[in-house]
């Protein structure tokens, strides 16, 4: 079915409003906006800072030729790739196979351009349930996750050390408030992690949310002011530092490899360069207020098969899907992106291959989509005045409760 115009219009504006959190950066091609016939097959995806050499650009072409046809790459920020893909369908001009951001799935499946993957005949049974519920919209899965990233707390061991705190006494926020107490009280910083105005902040905010109980579609529940409270104590007693409200997640992990932070908040895509840092450290997961593991968002791409006139071209697009998201080329892949694999036998694979990855297993274990629970493309509406309002109350412009009733009341739920 065409898409209306109004509804494209609509999901323009959804897209524009997701960030990218996969770490992935800079920079459109527009090469590839064409779409070729015959025996070449186009494929989009967010990864520009790959090009055609890389182990990545390889495998493409690679799937390309063992499926019979020859793969034109194009690769976008993520942003743009939403956006380009909205004004493609609308012309009939659909890349064959696209990789899009997980949040974004669900704004491409209201605009009606992306099939099922059951109609395609594609394999989704080994996917982590959790992982594959980002791209589930009443109970039809639209695309295959090549991988998964979350957030955990990364910690200093020299810093802990200093302030005779053991991580593993870390096991809900009053823990972890104790600790912070005792590293401000040994001369050192507490923690950063990043509250800015964007996506970012609300992706970093939402463990914390979701770790006191509270639901997506009450903002403003006495469980959501729990976990703006926290955030608002830790930077009002000076464990967290103002300078949070502009962070982003690559600007508060610059503060935390300074080596006078605790923790810091941050992903798996961090996992390398932590490796670089200079000092010990460890990762835990999240704790939710009460004790055990918060959940936390997931981050992540889906490989998805975009509507076409001509549908005798699903059967190779099915086949260049199943390539990249093979057993042996996701354990590559996902090795490369520092991404967690969306199945259990691969991600078994990398633990072997790498143990620093254990602890992030078991936080993309805890995660949850931030579309799932049926809440879709109206995702972004909540999630603008979500991090609205951890603003409002971090700069002490309003208090948790206020910031948090305005946020329910723009979000349309009031």
């Amino acid at each position: 079915m065409t898409p209306t115009r109004r509804t494209l219009i609509a999901a323009t504006a959804a897209v524009s409003a997701l960030a990218s959190l996969t770490a992935c950066g800079g920079g459109s091609d527009d090469s590839g906006s064409s779409k070729a016939s015959g025996s070449t097959y186009t494929f989009w995806d967010p990864y520009p800072q790959f090009d055609a050499s890389s182990p990545w650009g390889k495998l493409v072409g690679q799937c390309g030729t063992k499926a019979g046809v020859t793969v034109k790459r194009t690769a976008y920020d993520t942003t743009d790739l939403g956006n380009k893909a909205l004004l493609a369908a609308q012309q009939g001009n659909a890349p064959d196979v696209m990789l899009v951001d997980n949040p974004v799935v669900s704004t491409l499946v209201d605009a009606g351009i992306l099939n099922k993957t059951s109609d395609i005949g594609l394999d989704t049974a080994s996917i982590q349930k959790n992982i594959i519920g980002a791209g589930t919209i009443a109970g039809a899965s639209y695309g295959v996750p090549i991988g998964a990233n979350t957030l955990a707390l990364y910690y200093n061991k020299k810093v802990l050390s200093a302030a005779k705190v053991d991580p593993a006494s870390i096991k809900d926020w009053n823990s972890l408030t104790a600790a912070l107490k005792k590293v401000k009280a040994a001369g050192k910083k507490g923690i950063t992690f990043s509250a800015i105005n964007t996506e970012e902040g609300s992706f970093q905010f939402l463990p914390w949310f979701w770790g006191a109980g509270a639901d997506l579609t009450k903002l403003n529940s006495a469980k959501g002011v729990a976990a703006l409270s926290l955030w608002k104590d830790w930077v009002d007693e000076g464990y967290a530092p103002k300078d949070v409200l502009q962070n982003t997640q690559t600007t508060s992990w610059q503060e935390f490899v300074t080596g006078t932070y605790a923790f810091g908040e941050n992903g798996t895509w961090q996992l390398g360069n932590a490796e670089k840092a200079g000092f010990g450290y460890g990762v835990i997961n999240i704790p939710a207020q009460s004790g055990g593991s918060a959940p936390v968002p997931t981050g992540g791409e889906f490989v998805t098969v975009p509507v076409q006139k001509d549908t005798a071209r699903y059967d190779i697009s099915k086949k260049i899907v199943t390539c990249l998201t093979s057993d042996a080329n996701l354990l590559a892949t996902d090795t490369t992106l520092t991404y967690v694999a969306p199945t259990a036998t691969v991600q078994a694979e990398q633990v072997k291959q790498n143990p620093e990855l254990k602890p992030w297993v078991s936080a993309v274990a805890a995660a949850r989509g931030r579309t799932s629970g049926g809440l879709g493309s109206k995702y972004p509406t909540i999630s603008q005045p979500m991090w609205t309002a951890v603003q409002s109350a971090l700069s002490g412009g309003k208090s948790p409760k206020s910031a948090l009733d305005t946020a329910q009341a723009s979000s349309g739920k009031g």
